[in-house]
């Protein structure tokens, strides 16, 4: 449930035609991104509890800041808080200072509204740069995601220690299938099961994860939730299936000695 309204920049991408003139502020754009922290997560926080799942918040640090009350109920709830930036810039061009202060900045924001600690990683549309990995270790990070090699978590060594990647899925995301001009619910109800029911059969001898990536002004739209109580309720259905937080899925991973390494 990514946490991003509020601290996205100006005129920032949107639904809406990408044709605004120079020099002036896109405003209906910036109440798509408003309804993410008025609406949205409140809606999705609400589904959550109803289906009795936890799930992992990556969170910009400047929207933190901006809706401090909201990012506090979202640990409050159970959930976990993870590292998403302290803005939108574009990780890969910073320098190793620039963005090893980038990422710690975000967390700092994190930690003074929750008091949560954020151990999990998630970079600006997964750009991550050649450093990032080496700084967030340095920082005492445990995983990060930004990576779509597998359907399973696995290990690296990063600075000589053990790191977990727990892999992002694009086909799984409501930005890419939804955002008003894609799918429609029902076709991206339909997309996710699908993907589900082949990695449950995969399961019966592989481990297998999915990962769902719900946004604050998509995921939170009446519909999306709707959708989502359906998919879940399937997915419960099924015995063996477990809904874990990722900081949960990563200490998991690093504790099993069949956990794949590279």
């Amino acid at each position: 449930m990514q946490f991003e309204a509020g601290g996205q920049p100006e005129n920032a991408e949107s639904p809406f035609p990408q044709n605004m003139q120079k020099g002036y502020r896109d405003l209906p754009s910036e109440t798509w991104y408003q309804y993410g922290y008025k609406e949205g997560i409140l809606r999705m926080l609400d589904n959550w509890d109803k289906l009795g799942v936890k799930v992992t918040s990556h969170m910009v640090g400047s929207a933190v800041l901006k809706n401090p009350k909201l990012a506090k109920e979202i640990v409050d709830r159970g959930h976990e808080a993870a590292a998403h930036g302290m803005n939108w810039s574009t990780q890969y061009t910073m320098t190793y200072e620039e963005e090893k202060k980038f990422i710690k900045d975000g967390v700092d924001a994190i930690k003074q509204v929750t008091g949560f600690t954020a151990v999990g990683y998630n970079a600006n549309w997964l750009r991550r740069g050649e450093n990032t990995l080496k700084i967030l270790q340095e920082l005492g990070f445990l995983y990060h995601i930004d990576d779509l090699s597998r359907d399973e978590p696995f290990i690296q060594k990063v600075n000589g220690k053990d790191f977990v990647t727990v892999p992002y899925t694009l086909r799984c995301n409501d930005i890419l299938l939804i955002e008003g001009k894609n799918f429609s619910t029902e076709q991206f109800l339909s997309q996710v099961k699908m993907e589900f029911d082949q990695l449950y059969e995969e399961a019966e001898n592989n481990r297998r994860q999915m990962s769902i990536s719900f946004h604050d002004r998509i995921g939170g739209t009446p519909q999306m939730v709707q959708a989502t109580k359906e998919l879940f309720t399937y997915m419960k259905q099924h015995s063996g299936v477990s809904f874990k937080r990722k900081d949960e899925i990563a200490r998991l991973s690093m504790e099993d000695k069949t956990t794949i390494r590279e």
